[in-house]
């Protein structure tokens, strides 16, 4: 792995939002996102953002032979962690549940089978000219820890926990976007080919090279060149598109 200076992160600021359930990432993360995104509000400038797993415990299985053949792993569920500093109603509800309903007196009742909130949430942290962004299209949010009132010269916090979920298909359940990268703008024949600039990122797919990677030659690439996406797949210039496989 080659040393990135460019894929280092000191937060700077940051933002949290929510939005419906299967509302998809924003394009961009250098402004803020449109509706239906909504930004969380304020919160805690000494515990910004926390990481927590559990499960994945692995085994160990042998053989008479071979007492260390393979190694399985149980499911992994994450979590993250924040702390409102906000007491207003869409806050509280966060922390209480979805279902705290709204009283004729303008109070908050708190519910005995509280319902966390399920929606689509985004994180995302800036470090001067880079923005590094968590996104999931589905969790729950629900009290992650008791209120604390530690004294009367700080702000109180509602503590949440956020666990991400699998929606629909997808086979993960939040994503995060890599630091430091450099986007392919050329691709030279070969077996494999390459990519210009020097270091640049494998692209994803097939889709992220269309009208955005040159091909050389820009005739039909012959029998057996390619370049390689970053799953492993092969795709070659046809002299007019990208087409899977080898030419």
């Amino acid at each position: 792995m080659a040393k990135n200076d460019n894929a280092t992160l000191v937060v700077g600021s940051g933002n949290f939002f929510t939005a419906p359930v299967g509302t998809p990432m924003p394009a961009s993360l250098d402004v803020a996102p449109a509706g239906p995104w909504e930004a969380v509000g304020h919160t805690s400038l000494e515990d910004i953002f926390s990481f927590s797993s559990e499960g994945g415990d692995a085994t160990t299985l042998g053989t008479l032979q071979s007492k260390s053949l393979r190694t399985t792993y149980a499911p992994r569920t994450e979590s993250f962690a924040l702390t409102v500093n906000q007491f207003d109603r869409k806050s509280l509800r966060l922390y209480y549940g979805a279902n705290a309903p709204l009283l004729p007196d303008g109070t908050l009742g708190i519910p005995q089978s509280p319902e966390p909130t399920e929606c689509a949430f985004l994180a995302i942290f800036v470090d001067g000219g880079n923005s590094f962004g968590l996104y999931t299209p589905r969790s729950e949010i629900f009290r992650g820890d008791d209120v604390a009132v530690a004294d009367a010269e700080s702000l109180v916090g509602l503590p949440l926990n956020i666990k991400p979920l699998i929606y629909s298909t997808n086979e993960w359940t939040y994503a995060i976007t890599p630091l430091g990268g450099v986007v392919a703008t050329g691709a030279t024949a070969g077996t494999p080919g390459t990519y210009t600039p020097a270091g640049a990122d494998l692209p994803a797919a097939l889709s992220a090279m269309t009208g955005v990677v040159t091909a050389s030659p820009t005739t039909a690439w012959t029998s057996g060149q390619y370049v390689l996406l970053d799953d492993g797949s092969q795709v070659h210039w046809t002299g007019t598109a990208w087409a899977t496989g080898a030419a």
